[in-house]
């Protein structure tokens, strides 16, 4: 391969109940397929025996059709990129034993990701954040703020201390009986309701940290004693419920985004992670943008939620500066990052 040579990654995501391939070619993405696992919803959540088993059913399948959709051979590719952590560990190993059976094959370098740093990279597939560059990261199991210093230069400085936002949302959503996954539907309830209608408390939190444990507890015990007095309060009030909540979580995301961008006096700024496709947080943002003169960045909705195109940007700009990692490699399923 020479310089002038096109970078092509195979790009490969199983951290929960997607299975997700990608090709990038160059830092541009040529295909993202996913294969959704609807076998959860009759549980009210991610079983993880069953989304490693719906894995191996679709790996092979969804590599084929992203290297079809992006009109190139397997001989093509470059280097294959996978996500090693963090994740259900039964699901990242379906992953990482493809990616490093198909790089050993055919003898391609190999490149583990964080599936977090690449969920803020996610904003350089459509668009081009000037550094520093400060990224909410929202999804079901993590909530931090990122600061990135550059494209593989990153530094958490603040995360959840319990339960994330996106945890928080279903679990809200379970408690007024809507289905898995539940989080969407609170957003969709919230979009016809009064936000200020019910009152829950905001966690306070020292410097960057975040807690949702305490709201989750709040709408319980709320909604035990309106039951008590009528029993299809929740049903009735679905909509004002669902959007006091919701404005609640963002709020408590909101204030400290704002905190560290108004800190470190940083104005270019992004949300990332499934939470990131919430409407009420996506208006949030919009609005501190207008107010604090920011540059906002939110992805495409298809690039919020577990894809292979995050993992397959990553993947690039770890290639260009030689990151890669041997058939050594296993994954984690709580791995740290910087």
């Amino acid at each position: 391969m020479t310089a002038t040579d096109p970078v092509v990654i195979l790009a490969i995501e199983s951290s929960c109940d997607e299975t997700s391939a990608a090709i990038v070619k160059d830092g541009h993405v040529l295909s993202n397929t996913i294969a959704t696992q609807k076998v959860h919803e009759r549980y009210g959540g991610v079983v993880p025996e069953l989304a490693s088993r719906a894995h191996m059913q679709h790996i092979v399948p969804v590599v084929d059709v992203a290297i079809k959709d992006a009109g190139i051979t397997k001989e093509e590719i470059t280097a294959v990129a996978f996500t090693q952590s963090p994740g259900l560990i039964g699901s990242l190993l379906v992953g990482a034993c493809f990616a490093k059976s198909f790089a050993q094959a055919r003898q391609l370098p190999l490149i583990a990701v964080h599936h977090m740093q690449a969920h803020v990279l996610a904003h350089f597939i459509d668009s081009k954040p000037e550094f520093p560059f400060l990224c909410l990261t929202v999804s079901g199991g993590h909530t931090q703020i990122v600061l990135c210093r550059d494209y593989l230069d990153m530094e958490v400085l603040g995360e959840t201390i319990d339960d994330a936002a996106g945890e928080a949302f279903d679990k809200v959503a379970k408690m007024l009986g809507l289905p898995y996954p539940g989080g969407p539907l609170v957003d969709r309830y919230a979009q016809q309701g009064d936000p200020k209608r019910f009152k829950f408390p905001m966690s306070e939190m020292k410097d960057y940290a975040f807690s949702f444990s305490g709201i989750k507890t709040s709408v319980l015990y709320f909604l035990q004693a309106q039951r008590k007095i009528d029993p299809d309060f929740a049903a009735q009030n679905m909509n004002d419920i669902c959007a006091s909540v919701q404005y609640t979580i963002v709020n408590m995301l909101m204030a400290k985004l704002k905190k560290a961008a108004r800190e470190l006096n940083i104005r270019q700024v992004g949300i990332a992670g499934g939470v990131s496709a919430n409407s009420g947080l996506r208006r949030a943002m919009t609005d501190a943008g207008e107010q604090h003169g920011w540059q906002v960045y939110i992805p495409r909705f298809e690039y919020c939620t577990d894809n292979a195109a995050m993992i397959g940007i990553t993947g690039y700009h770890k290639y260009l500066n030689g990151q890669f990692t041997d058939l050594s490699v296993v994954p984690s399923a709580r791995a740290t990052w910087h």
